[in-house]
């Protein structure tokens, strides 16, 4: 048995955590640089707004709806996501986190009722956190995927779905009729793995809802559409084919890559934006415990303004594999040289770290004048980490990226960010009598 906890529109939750006056109001979080909606209230998607809306095109609901538009604050999601997991791992003795929302729990072991025992965790998280969560129970990850949807649905539509299985729902429980009577509502396109072209081409084959597909032979599925559907089709008539991944798999890449808040022509800011990334994409090679034995480099104009188009890139080689900050910016910064050209109105950069291999692994070669082959940096990198971890990422750093604050040239436009509420002591919100 699985259950799949799930946190309800989780950007715009978080959000509402600390400014309760959003409740009940139409919501959405934008992207990087205000570009596009990328989680929206209950109350916007009533207003027919879509994932991935442009902003520029639902800007007028504003004025019209009353809509609120904030800019993301990953910092803040993602401290909330580890508050949210840790206390949906009272669930069940192992967990997979499967993203920044969601986690799936192992339920193997776990006696009594398991409806009563995810509405307890639920409310815990709720009155903890302030986070809405659905649970979805069933004897499959996929059937537990589908089963907190079927939990969020039944609370948003309570006309399409029996009342009793909003918030949680345990598919295992449900009697034979009444299952069948659920999956012949759903329809096939909400089934995990199931996307939009797989979706289209079962429609048109005349499998329709879920139950259809259940029902579906997994050999003519798998003859069809592949393997990896024909798992699904399995895992929903309650065959475990996936799974729990308690411990992710290390990265084959790494990369760090971010659009610019507006067009960058000259080398210097390219240095420190590309220096940055190249730290940030180290320090996540030294948490996989890592190396990395090459280094791409990119940079390009925006397909969708006029002016000369450029697009380039180069893979960087190194001596040695290694974790090490300065030797990694160094090569980036190699690369960014030899790939820049003036007079392109560039709107994105980044770096990519391949060749991975595990910090164990070591070539033996003489270092000559390789500073990253001391045995001491490996120490000095782990004090720059505990530092950044403790007083914020960038306390450290390599001094080509230059002052971190709102004067960078290529920083990212984030006009409607909220205040790092749980991180940084001088945007702790304060309450007065």
């Amino acid at each position: 048995m699985y259950a799949l906890v799930d946190g309800n529109n989780f950007y715009v939750s978080c959000e509402r955590v600390f400014r309760p006056s959003l409740q009940g109001r139409p919501v959405v979080v934008l992207s990087n640089n205000d570009g596009c909606a990328i989680a929206r209230s209950n109350e916007a998607k009533a207003l027919g707004i879509k994932m991935g809306a442009p902003w520029f095109q639902i800007r007028h609901m504003e004025d019209s709806e009353g809509l609120v538009a904030l800019s993301a604050n990953f910092t803040l999601y993602g401290d909330m996501s580890d508050r949210v997991m840790s206390l949906a791992a009272g669930l069940g003795p192992t967990q997979e986190i499967y993203s920044i929302d969601e986690s799936f729990i192992g339920l193997a072991g776990v006696r009594g009722d398991l409806v009563d025992r995810g509405r307890r965790i639920r409310a815990r998280i709720l009155a903890w956190t302030g986070v809405p969560c659905g649970v979805g129970i069933g004897s499959t990850k996929t059937l537990a995927k589908l089963a907190n949807h079927i939990a969020k649905m039944a609370e948003r539509k309570p006309g399409a779905y029996p009342p009793e299985l909003a918030q949680v729902c345990n598919l295992s429980a449900l009697p034979a009729a009444d299952l069948d009577s659920v999956l012949s509502a759903t329809e096939v396109g909400e089934v995990w793995g199931v996307g939009r072209r797989i979706g289209a081409a079962l429609q048109e084959a005349g499998v329709r809802t879920v139950l259809d597909l259940v029902h579906s032979d997994p050999a003519t599925i798998r003859r069809r559409w592949g393997v990896v559907l024909e798992r699904t089709v399995r895992e929903l008539q309650g065959m475990p084919c996936v799974g729990l991944d308690d411990a992710p798999a290390p990265k084959k890449e790494i990369a760090c890559t971010r659009s610019f808040g507006r067009p960058i022509t000259d080398l210097p800011p390219l240095i420190e934006a590309v220096s940055e990334f190249a730290g940030r994409a180290a320090e996540k090679l030294r948490k996989q415990d890592g190396h990395a034995g090459q280094v791409l480099v990119f940079a390009h104009t925006s397909p969708h303004r006029p002016g000369p188009r450029f697009h380039r890139s180069v893979i960087v080689p190194l001596r040695r594999p290694t974790a090490d900050t300065p030797a990694l910016v160094r090569a980036a910064v190699a690369g960014l040289h030899q790939i820049y050209q003036p007079g392109y109105d560039l709107i994105k950069a980044g770096v990519m770290l391949l060749d991975l291999t595990p910090a164990s692994r070591v070539q033996q070669e003489l270092a000559l004048e390789d500073d990253s082959a001391d045995p001491t940096r490996a120490r000095l990198m782990v004090a720059m980490d505990a530092l950044n971890g403790r007083y914020g990422k960038g306390t450290v750093h390599a001094a080509s990226t230059g002052m971190h604050d709102n004067r960078r040239e290529w920083g990212m436009r984030q006009e409607r960010r909220t205040p790092n509420y749980t991180t940084a002591w001088d945007e702790v919100p304060v309450a007065r009598a």
